[in-house]
């Protein structure tokens, strides 16, 4: 299992757009990506936020995140994607 760590800033006076923009484009294209295990977003903190998105293989994961998939959203900047192998899980 490999999980897609996705670090992000967003914008606060955007987040309803945001988070608008999300639920009715982007979680429904992530919902379809091929291995597709979880995905669990964090509300921001300081206008820092995260989503952890969990899928069966590395290969799978790095396919479903920026820059192969548009991740764009209104006032959301991606500053990162690290993917990584799952070492422990309860």
């Amino acid at each position: 299992m490999f999980a897609a760590i996705m670090h992000l800033g967003i914008d606060a006076r955007r987040a309803p757009e945001a988070a608008a923009a999300f639920t009715a484009h982007l979680l429904p294209r992530v919902a379809a990506s091929e291995g597709l295990l979880a995905g669990h977003w964090l509300d921001p903190v300081d206008g820092t936020g995260f989503g952890f998105v969990l899928f069966e293989t590395r290969e799978q994961a790095v396919a479903a995140m920026p820059p192969q998939l548009d991740w764009s959203a209104p006032g959301v900047t991606i500053r990162g994607v690290d993917v990584r192998r799952v070492a422990a899980s309860a």
